[in-house]
């Protein structure tokens, strides 16, 4: 009788011991598998992170792109309709023609070659013509625009937006010896490029290659 109760007290302690050992491996397992599951949401977390940072980069990009896009286009409005009031179909009495005023030589240099008629019936050629340009004196006047874009000489706030606006009434050399000895250019009207440095300085213009 002894002996069949010692042996079911043991049977009863190894069992105990078995299930105990059971309820702790099915703890650590079930909390391993959390952890798990904690590590995974956290890494998505952060990716998701990292996608909503780039996309939020790119809508700033864009934002800043499409004010620049804007302001270019404000520029090109108000410099137009000082030249033309807007119109492509115009030639002053010195035969410069269109919106912008071009002069055969100078489209010419910028590689348009094409008749009176063919520019004044093209509106898109012309715009074309005036991107061609302002990205052409922006090449040649890049030194004078970072050196006083933002300063202000002779009571004049200088701005890229004013210089190329100078450079394209009156050519970039005459904006550069505006800026070497102060000497300043008028055209046939009379008009100073000084007065377009003025007149034109408040765009924020970025102009770019594909602009």
């Amino acid at each position: 009788m002894f002996n069949q109760r010692g042996d079911f007290m043991k049977k009863h302690i190894i069992f105990t011991l078995i299930v105990s050992l059971l309820s702790v491996g099915m703890i650590d397992s079930a909390m391993n598998s959390e952890f798990k599951a904690s590590e995974i949401t956290l890494q998505e977390l952060q990716e998701q992170k990292k996608i909503q940072e780039l996309e939020l980069k790119k809508l700033e990009e864009e934002r800043i792109q499409q004010y620049h896009d804007d302001e270019l286009q404000r520029f090109l409005s108000d410099i137009g309709f000082r030249e033309s009031g807007n119109r492509y179909d115009i030639t002053n009495q010195w035969g410069y023609m269109g919106k912008y005023q071009f002069g055969k030589s100078t489209l010419k240099g910028l590689g348009f070659r094409v008749s009176k008629n063919e520019f004044l019936s093209n509106p898109q050629l012309q715009e074309e013509a005036m991107m061609a340009l302002l990205l052409h004196n922006k090449e040649k006047l890049q030194l004078y625009i970072d050196t006083f874009d933002g300063k202000t000489i002779n009571g004049m706030l200088v701005t890229e937006s004013g210089i190329l606006a100078a450079a394209h009434l009156g050519g970039q050399g005459s904006v550069k010896r505006y800026f070497k000895n102060g000497k300043v250019f008028r055209d046939g009207n009379g008009t100073k490029i000084t007065s377009y440095m003025k007149q034109f300085s408040g765009y924020d213009i970025k102009l770019k290659p594909n602009s």
